[in-house]
């Protein structure tokens, strides 16, 4: 336990992650895609941005590092008290990390507030949590938030901040793109805060941003998720070209086998237009008409597009 004024732990919630550092003794390495996040303002806030609403009984973070989130993130849910209200779940694919988080919370771990899994989190299997609050490591951002997001559930995660704009991005802006659809798709995406490079150690090259998914049903229908997602990735892929020549010249992804009766099929205004200036719904209602007269392949099985 320990505490008197400032020997640390004690209880959940204010843990000085510099402490946490040292205590790990072993440093973040930026060619292993890890950078602690140190500002304590920044942790402290973090879990309140998931929804008012989320339920927090079974949260999962992924990579835990030194624990300076898993210390907040047990706090959240109350993980101190004489009868625990949640519990956390950390995947971290470090060994020495995830030895370090079973000591340093070994509290937690007995009393089952806490299970620390090691493994890779693009493939180690997920509990079934309700909310979801991390920093990622950036290099395989996209690959877990689209593992994350069909699970349709409250997610507070920190990305690169230009990977973060892509995603919240609408029709017709610059950032606007596969990403902004994709993501749409599954939830309101959120910008919530900019976080400088000040606020890591070691400080990364680029500039972050914490962002909140909470999920919902899209305002369109498509009759196969799989093939709205890869019709979305192919027309993406020639943002430049109008719709017509985007359908024409994108069939090798999409999958379309007869693309030319989509064209024929489609209007001519929309045609016209390039895949910038699409909202959501209209790209939906392009896919169920390529659906209709372009004779796609079965994609059954299919998993979620993911975005580089």
């Amino acid at each position: 336990m320990t505490d008197p004024s400032t020997g640390e732990p004690a209880g959940y919630g204010a843990r000085d992650p510099d402490a946490l550092a040292r205590r790990a003794g072993t440093r973040a390495d930026p060619d292993h895609d890890q950078h602690f996040l140190v500002d304590d303002r920044v942790l402290d806030r973090i879990p309140t941005y998931l929804p008012a609403d989320a339920d927090r009984s079974h949260l999962l973070e992924i990579g835990g590092g030194a624990g300076a989130l898993t210390d907040r993130l047990l706090a959240a849910v109350d993980a101190g008290g004489p009868e625990p209200r949640g519990r956390v779940t950390v995947v971290e694919r470090d060994r020495a990390f995830a030895a370090f988080l079973r000591e340093e919370f070994a509290d937690a771990v007995d009393a089952g507030s806490l299970d620390v899994v090691e493994g890779d989190a693009l493939t180690v299997a997920l509990p079934e949590f309700t909310a979801c609050v991390a920093n990622l490591p950036y290099g395989v951002s996209s690959e877990i938030a689209f593992r994350l997001l069909p699970e349709r559930k409250p997610l507070v995660l920190m990305f690169q901040k230009e990977f973060a704009e892509r995603m919240v991005a609408a029709a017709g802006e610059p950032e606007y793109g596969r990403l902004s659809v994709s993501a749409g798709h599954y939830a309101d995406v959120e910008l919530v805060e900019s976080v400088p490079k000040e606020a890591f150690d070691p400080q990364p090259a680029v500039e972050s941003a914490i962002v909140r998914c909470t999920p919902r049903d899209p305002e369109y229908t498509v009759g196969d998720e799989a093939f709205f997602l890869r019709f979305v990735k192919a027309l993406f892929t020639q943002r430049r070209k109008t719709v017509r020549n985007a359908i024409r010249n994108t069939a090798h992804i999409s999958g379309l086998a007869e693309p030319e009766a989509v064209v024929d099929a489609a209007e001519e205004d929309l045609l016209r237009r390039r895949p910038g200036t699409l909202d959501p719904s209209a790209f939906a209602a392009l896919a169920e008409l390529a659906r209709e007269h372009g004779s796609p392949p079965d994609t059954a099985g299919d998993g979620p597009s993911t975005e580089g």
